[in-house]
């Protein structure tokens, strides 16, 4: 079933939580952020190509090199990224997303707002922080 967004349609806490409006809306923004990525993926791909690694200056090379690294590493994220907004698109098409892998609640809208690939609610997300400082101390 297709659902239609109103164009200036945002979730809110007062309706059903992860409805088909939401649902949609979420599913919209995942793919809109993926393509934002693809197409920057596809841009740092044209300029590299472009790009002449034949510079006669030793310090032009060396910085072009650093530049060319930094796109690199910038995609790398990208790609990662990308991946799971996928995984997100999966969760929405088996009905697991916006809830919490951990305790199966509701992740809050204004998480997901803020990180659309969110798996883990705010306190799930904080113990994993403070599990991780603490065995980065011992």
């Amino acid at each position: 079933m297709t659902v239609t967004l109103p164009p200036d349609y945002k979730p809110k806490a007062k309706e059903e939580f992860m409805n088909e409006l939401q649902q949609e809306y979420f599913r919209q923004k995942l793919l809109k952020w993926r393509d934002e990525l693809l197409n920057e993926a596809n841009e740092t791909r044209n300029h590299l190509q472009e790009e002449s690694m034949g510079q006669p200056d030793i310090a032009d090379r060396a910085s072009a090199e650093t530049d060319r690294s930094l796109e690199l590493r910038t995609r790398d994220r990208a790609r990662k990224l990308i991946s799971k907004i996928d995984e997100a698109l999966e969760r929405l098409e088996n009905g697991s997303y916006g809830y919490c892998e951990e305790t199966d609640e509701p992740i809050g809208l204004k998480r997901l707002e803020a990180r659309p690939i969110a798996t883990l609610s705010v306190e799930a997300q904080e113990r994993h922080e403070r599990l991780e400082r603490t065995r980065r101390d011992d």
